[in-house]
C-alpha cells in the first residue's frame, strides 16, 4: 500500500517540477482577465478577510452591529451591507439592509454615523428573496 502512493506521487512532483507549474498568487495571474483588472483586484478588498464579521459603530465608538453579508448588485458594485444586530452568538439576530454608502471607513473601523443598536433593531428586518 505504502509503495503505490509514493510512485503516483513521485511521478505527480516529477509533472509539476517540468512543466513548472505555480499556485496564483493574486495580482500576478492574468489568464481571464486584463492587467489592468488584476492590478484592481490585488488593490482591492478581500470580503472575507477585510469585511465579513466585522463590527459597526456610530461616530461615538460604539458598536451597534456586525456586517453579515453584502449584496452586489447586477452591476458588480456592492450595493447594501447587511448588518446584524442583537441576538446572542448570532441567535435571534436582526438583520437589516444598509446601502454601503451610509457606511465609512475609518482607522480601520466601519462607521455607520447616528446609528445605534435600538436604531437598527427598528428597522425592518431583511429576508433573502427565495
Amino acid at each position: 500500500m505504502g509503495r503505490s502512493f509514493i510512485l503516483p506521487a513521485v511521478g505527480l512532483a516529477a509533472i509539476v517540477a517540468c512543466t513548472g507549474v505555480r499556485a496564483q498568487v493574486a495580482g500576478s495571474t492574468t489568464i481571464g482577465v486584463a492587467v489592468a483588472t488584476v492590478e484592481v483586484i490585488a488593490s482591492g478588498w478581500s470580503a472575507r478577510r477585510q469585511i465579513l464579521g466585522k463590527s459597526v459603530f456610530n461616530e461615538n465608538s460604539e458598536q451597534v452591529g456586525r456586517i453579515e453579508d453584502l449584496i452586489i448588485a447586477p452591476d458588480t458594485a456592492v450595493s447594501f451591507v447587511i448588518v446584524g444586530a442583537g441576538g446572542f452568538v448570532g441567535v435571534k439576530r436582526h438583520h437589516v439592509a444598509i446601502p454601503v454608502e451610509q457606511l465609512t471607513e475609518r482607522d480601520g473601523l466601519f462607521v455607520l454615523p447616528g446609528a445605534t443598536k435600538a436604531a437598527i433593531k427598528a428597522l425592518p428586518n431583511f429576508e433573502y428573496a427565495q
